[in-house]
Formats: structure tokens, sequence, C-alpha cells
């Protein structure tokens, strides 16, 4: 159960988050706790993460803000082991480096912070980034899968999500496909030039083989009717003598 201080400071945050959200970041605890929070966290552009939506869970101690939450990721991502407890500076793996005056804002962005990096620590994995972008395009489909999550966060158990996921992914794949497109086109037209270059290569070469059995024929006509004559001008001869 909170003490009076953790649950008038962690009311105050979530209030202060309800007015002020950070980019990227959703946090609520729970009706029936206030020392249960749940996130999701939007993977952000420029990043394996992008288009990604990542739940997970922060566990308050009783005399919050004196010690550190727990913090898990319950969705994969590449990064962090699922519903794994992460080593982090403010979790509570590191009580002594706790500082009172950070909040669940503080906490949130540090995770995210930490997330697009490559820091090794207890909970974290290495993955590729085509790996991250995998689980990215699944990330809404899994939490639909999560009671909790779909308890927590009714107002983003919606399609949308999947088809922005999906549309993430369209768009990074999109000037590959596109590049290949091209090239194929290109491949195509060079095709068709060379057939078509071909094709009029054997046009004329057609061509010019009648035009050679004609003038042959000519040739031959024109040898014959010479023949023909000076053979009438060689008999009229004899018969003059």
């Amino acid at each position: 159960m909170a003490t009076k201080s953790a649950y008038r400071r962690l009311t105050k945050e979530f209030m202060e988050l309800q007015k002020n959200p950070p980019p990227y970041i959703v946090a609520r605890p729970v009706e029936n706790n206030i020392l249960e929070w749940h996130y999701v966290i939007q993977g952000p552009p420029d990043t394996p993460y992008q288009g990604g939506e990542y739940y997970g869970r922060l566990t308050f101690p009783s005399d919050y803000p004196y010690k550190p939450p727990s913090i898990r990721m319950t969705t994969p991502s590449g990064r962090f082991q699922p519903d794994t407890r992460l080593c982090l500076t403010m979790s509570d793996f590191h009580p002594s480096l706790w500082n009172p005056s950070w909040s669940v804002s503080t906490i949130l962005n540090g995770l995210l912070s930490f997330m697009t990096t490559n820091e090794n620590t207890t909970g974290s994995i290495k993955t590729t980034d085509a790996e991250k972008r995998i689980y990215a395009s699944r990330s809404h489909r899994t939490n639909m899968k999560i009671a909790k999550f779909r308890d927590v966060f009714p107002d983003l158990c919606t399609a949308d999500a999947t088809a922005q996921n999906e549309e993430a992914v369209r768009r990074r794949k999109a000037p590959k496909q596109q590049q290949q497109q091209q090239q194929q086109q290109q491949r195509t037209d060079t095709s068709t030039v060379m057939a078509n270059g071909s094709d009029e290569r054997n046009a004329i070469k057609r061509t010019v083989s009648r035009w050679r059995r004609w003038v042959f024929v000519l040739v031959v006509f024109i040898y014959l009717i010479l023949s023909k004559i000076a053979s009438r001008s060689s008999s009229s001869s004899n018969d003059s003598m």
C-alpha cells in the first residue's frame, strides 16, 4: 500500500502527464493501485522502432519517491527481453543512484533514450535493425493479445494502429521496391529497344535482299535481250553475204 506521500506524489505526476504528455509516451496507473503504472512508448521516427508500440510496466515502492521503481517492457522489441526487470540508472537495480526529484516522465524518457542506443545492460538483447523493424510491425497485434493492455489502454485498441504500423513498414520498403521496379522497367525498355532495332535491321536486310534479286533478274533479262539482238544482227549479216 502506498504511503500518503507516495500517493500524493504519483497523483500529482499523473495529472502533470495528462496536462503535458512527453513525446512518444503514454503512461497511467491502474485504477485500484497507484503504485502500478503501465506505459506505451511509440517508436520514434528515424529509428528501427518507428511505427512500433511498446507496452510495459512500472512498479513503484510504497515509499516512492525515496526509492526507484522496477521497469519492465512486455512487448518484444528486439532491444529488451520481454517482461524482464531492466537494469537502468533510474530503476531499482541502482537505488544508490536514484534521485527523488526524478519523475515518471523522467524515468520513461530515460528508458526511451536508452532504448535507442546500443548499450548493454541486464535485460537487454542484441538484434539487427531489420529484426527490430519486424518486431515494430508486429507490436500492436502483440499488444492486442494482452488483456492488461486492453484494460488499461482501451483508447489504443484500434485497427488504426495496426494500419499505421503496416504503413510505416510499407514506406520503408517503398524506395527499394520503386528502385527494383525502375530497374525492371529499364531492362524491359532496353529489351524492347533491342528487339525493335533487331526487327528494323531484319526488315532492311529483307528489303535489300529483294532488291538484289530484282536487280539480278533485270540484268539477266537485259543480257538475254542483248544476246537475242546480237544473234539477229549476225544472222542478217550472213544473209547479205
